[in-house]
């Protein structure tokens, strides 16, 4: 037999008042038809992250939640850094 390996996006969730997205994704191992092993990865993105950067998928719900006005309520929200002259 031969090992193929599929990871695809098991979950997107959109949570909070930023609307953050939570993806979820799945990696099989199987040999055949017989699955040999499976893991699972977390990522969380919130409305400052370069969306040329994640998959199409995450993209389109990125392009759709993180309206300019849920961004500049996010960038508001950050802390002010004041520099030391």
């Amino acid at each position: 037999m031969s090992l193929t390996k599929t990871t695809i996006i098991d979950s997107i969730n959109i949570v909070g008042e930023f609307k953050t997205i939570l993806v979820k994704e799945v990696t099989k191992i199987n040999d055949g038809e017989e699955l040999i092993a499976e893991k699972t990865h977390r990522s969380s993105y919130q409305p400052d992250t370069d969306v040329s950067t994640l998959p199409e998928e995450v993209q389109a719900v990125a392009n759709l939640v993180w309206t300019q006005e849920v961004k500049d309520a996010f960038q508001a929200s950050l802390p002010v850094v004041e520099e030391e002259a």
